[in-house]
């Protein structure tokens, strides 16, 4: 291989990049759009969940206990209600996400040492969000039963309000949250979206450039000349595994930078494993360019290709674990779920190579299949 005919093939594919200035302002800028735009949107956060009541009792007690709903971040109180028929309309509209439902005689009955039941309605169109929504009622009703028990011990058994508290909860669950302690979602998609832009931005840039010149007729001088497929290919995407990479570095900022996820790995294997990924994402993009023939029909192909596989095989929402065993076969097939592991092994957990390496043996040969089938199927002889 002529190195020299490779990098006049690549400076050549610079300048024609340089030239369309719409297409160079779009080869740095949708990455970056891509990340903010996902990285605001795609917040799987369960707060300020939309809380109206009911209090039928308007006690003491009723009050301190709807006090703890109030003052949650995770709810936003909208006001009192007379009734449940009044609350099925706020479900109905929308304008309220749960119902906390407070019985007659609930002080009472409490103070009595008598069960209550309250009722609590939760709006089931989201059910990850009404499962979370579950949880946060369950966590304050059991923290306000805890310190009924508590009082009640004290003040029947004379017991001091530590030894009731032992009494009252004698196993005590502790729990850490490991690499996420804010337990943000933000941190564990702003990495994966790393992925979902050098997984889409890549592909398009290589299918749009090689078929810019199909469409255009100045890849006859490519027939014509004497360079070989070889150089002409590695010359050809020399350019937007530059870009690619240098987007990789942005994303970086963006997400260490503005959106604040900490990074605790190795800034060097991330930016390894991510010219691995560029690879093997160019790769998919000289393919695309090899079977169609212009640009929109590159564009579009490359979208289908890319974006709903990302989106549903790679971990970005969903973990691949909880895939189905055949959506778990189709997610190893795919390189996204690997990059991803990749991104949020260096982001959040600072592993290094001696956990990831399996990860980026698998981009490699990713992107060594995808280059030779691309380098076989490739033909400097016009298609009829």
């Amino acid at each position: 291989m002529n190195f020299r005919r490779v990098a006049t093939v690549a400076w050549k594919e610079w300048r024609e990049t340089v030239r369309d200035r719409m297409f160079l302002l779009l080869a740095f800028l949708l990455p970056v759009l891509w990340m903010l735009v996902f990285g605001y949107g795609l917040v799987l956060d369960v707060e300020h969940i939309p809380l109206v009541v009911v209090d039928r009792d308007h006690s003491s007690l009723s009050r301190d206990y709807l006090y703890r709903f109030i003052t949650s971040r995770y709810f936003d109180f909208k006001g009192s209600l007379a009734g449940e028929a009044e609350a099925d309309a706020w479900l109905e509209s929308g304008k309220a996400r749960a119902v906390v439902v407070i019985p007659e005689k609930f002080g009472e009955r409490l103070l009595a040492g008598q069960p209550v039941a309250v009722q609590t309605l939760i709006d089931g169109t989201f059910p990850l969000r009404t499962d979370i929504t579950k949880g946060y009622v369950i966590a304050i009703n059991s923290a306000f039963s805890g310190e009924l028990i508590r009082e009640y011990v004290v003040r029947t058994r004379g017991l001091s309000p530590a030894r009731a508290e032992i009494l009252a909860q004698p196993v005590e669950l502790e729990v850490r949250y490991l690499y996420n302690e804010e337990v943000r979602s933000a941190w564990s998609t702003i990495p994966a979206l790393v992925m979902f832009s050098l997984m889409l931005a890549p592909p398009l840039l290589t299918a749009l450039g090689i078929v810019r010149e199909k469409e255009s007729g100045s890849i006859y001088n490519i027939y014509s000349a004497t360079v070989t497929k070889l150089e002409y290919l590695a010359g050809k995407l020399t350019p937007y595994v530059v870009i690619s990479c240098v987007n990789a570095g942005a994303l970086w900022l963006l997400a260490t930078l503005w959106f604040e996820v900490p990074f605790k790995g190795q800034a060097g294997l991330f930016l390894f494993a991510s010219l691995i990924f560029v690879l093997t994402s160019t790769g998919i993009g000289l393919l695309v360019s090899i079977i169609v023939s212009t640009q929109i029909a590159a564009l579009i192909v490359t979208m289908i290709v890319c974006t709903l596989p990302t989106i549903l095989f790679s971990g970005l929402i969903v973990p691949v674990s909880s895939l189905s065993a055949g959506a778990q076969v189709q997610a190893h097939l795919l390189p996204g779920m690997y990059y991803t592991d990749i991104v949020r092994g260096t982001f959040l957990k600072g592993v290094g190579l001696d956990v990831l390496w399996p990860d980026i043996f698998a981009l490699a040969f990713y992107a060594v299949v995808l280059w030779l089938v691309a380098y076989r199927l490739f033909t400097k002889r016009p298609r009829s």
